[in-house]
């Protein structure tokens, strides 16, 4: 739904589209006429080879990221994959076209939670080790920075958000706004405000980003806000 008029025009002018299978879905309105390379969850290092090649063949070739392609995306691995070829052998690379990230799809669902410094992590320990995750998350809050989490919940790891919950309130207070966005941008969006203490009893899975204020985030008629201190300056004046 949020997806940005470059990246509609580079997917409707390719002829090669790559992509995990569920975001091919989402933009199968596009794919007349193209080939259409999909592979399923855990064959990321597959398909984006699959791409780079079909791009060292000549083909203009698209990969598909949810959100923004930059962040938590394909557009790392790509590029990679790009620069460990020969000079000679590389294809042409078009660049990354930046998209919506969920962060904000989110926080624009929410109201204004992140008008003030945040940091963004991810409690998927299929890469990074948990233990790395937990410090990050730590410090975070002991910065008292506004935290978006990203993958907070799978089938297999039900326990990570309620280690974090730990964390957090080690440092932050437990009414705390939280908010959590399900399907942001999408036909089963959803979304609710609650506190710190009591959000790891809300239904969150994969499609599900969790934010979480910092000392001064505040929720007014049904909106979360995390104060930029206009008003401040206003006062000084």
């Amino acid at each position: 739904m949020d997806m940005t008029p470059r990246a509609r025009e580079a997917i409707e002018e390719a002829e090669v589209v790559v992509g995990y299978n569920t975001y091919i879905t989402l933009v199968e309105s596009l794919l007349e006429g193209k080939q259409v390379i999909g592979t399923a969850m855990m064959q990321e290092i597959d398909r984006c080879r699959m791409a780079v090649e079909a791009a060292a063949e000549g083909a203009n070739t698209v990969v598909v990221s949810s959100g923004d392609s930059g962040v938590y995306g394909m557009a790392g691995l790509v590029l990679e994959l790009v620069l460990e070829r020969p000079k000679e052998e590389r294809p042409t690379f078009g660049g990354i076209i930046a998209g919506v990230s969920a962060v904000n799809a989110a926080a624009s669902v929410l109201g204004a939670p992140l008008m003030h410094d945040f940091a963004v992590i991810s409690l998927s320990d299929l890469l990074t080790p948990w233990e790395r995750i937990k410090r990050r998350a730590e410090m975070a809050a002991m910065g008292d920075f506004v935290i978006a989490l990203y993958n907070p919940k799978s089938k297999k790891r039900v326990q990570h958000i309620e280690e974090i919950q730990q964390i957090l309130l080690n440092h932050k207070g437990p009414k705390t706004p939280v908010g959590i966005v399900t399907g942001a941008s999408r036909e089963n969006e959803s979304k609710i405000i609650t506190t710190l203490d009591s959000f790891t009893k809300e239904d969150i899975n994969m499609f599900s980003l969790v934010i979480i204020g910092n000392s001064e985030t505040y929720v007014k008629e049904g909106y979360m806000i995390t104060p930029r201190g206009y008003a401040n300056k206003e006062a000084e004046a």
